[in-house]
C-alpha cells in the first residue's frame, strides 16, 4: 500500500480529515512537525476521533526525523506547481504521498527531495483545492492503482 505524509500540517480538522480518510483506504499516516497546532496525545485522540483503533499513524518532530524512519520507496509531492498531473502517474505500492502545510506547502529543500511533484488537474479552472481534499484524491488513485500490485522481491 502506499503512505500518506503531512509536512507541519497548519489546521487539526484537516490533519483529521486525512488520517480519517487514509484509515478508510488501509494506508498508514506519517504526521511531519512541527504542527501548527499542539500534537498532543488528547489532541491526536480528538482529531481522529473515532478512527484511532483503524488509524496507523506515526509522528515525527520533525523533517529529519521522517527521512530517517521513512520506509524505500518513491516519495510523490502533491503540489499546486507540480509539472506532471496526477491521471498520467503510475503508482507503486511503496510510494509515500506528501502534502504540504495548507498556508504554504513545502520548502525548496523538501521539494528537492520528492522523486515526483504531481498536480490534480483542475479543467473547471480552480486555483486549489483544500489539503485534505486534495490527498483524499490522490490516496484513492494510488490505492486504485496499487490495490492489485503485487511488490517485487
Amino acid at each position: 500500500m502506499p503512505r500518506l505524509a503531512t509536512y507541519q500540517p497548519d489546521i487539526a480538522p484537516n490533519l483529521a480529515s486525512m488520517i480519517r480518510t487514509a484509515a478508510c483506504l488501509g494506508v498508514p499516516v506519517d504526521v511531519i512537525g512541527p504542527c501548527g497546532f499542539p500534537f498532543s496525545a488528547k489532541a491526536y485522540r480528538r482529531t481522529v476521533m473515532d478512527y484511532e483503533a483503524q488509524a496507523d499513524v506515526t509522528h515525527h518532530v520533525d523533517w529529519d526525523a521522517f527521512l530517517a524512519a521513512r520506509p524505500p520507496g518513491r516519495l510523490v509531492l502533491l503540489s499546486t506547481s507540480g509539472e506532471r498531473g496526477l491521471w498520467d502517474h503510475g503508482f507503486l505500492p511503496g510510494d509515500t504521498l506528501l502534502m504540504g502545510r495548507e498556508s504554504a506547502g513545502v520548502p525548496p529543500e523538501v521539494a528537492a527531495r520528492a522523486d515526483v511533484i504531481l498536480r490534480i488537474p483542475m479543467p473547471g479552472g480552480g486555483r486549489s483545492l483544500n489539503v485534505a481534499v486534495s490527498a483524499a484524491i490522490a490516496l484513492a488513485e494510488a490505492v486504485r492503482q496499487t490495490a492489485h500490485v503485487v511488490p517485487a522481491g
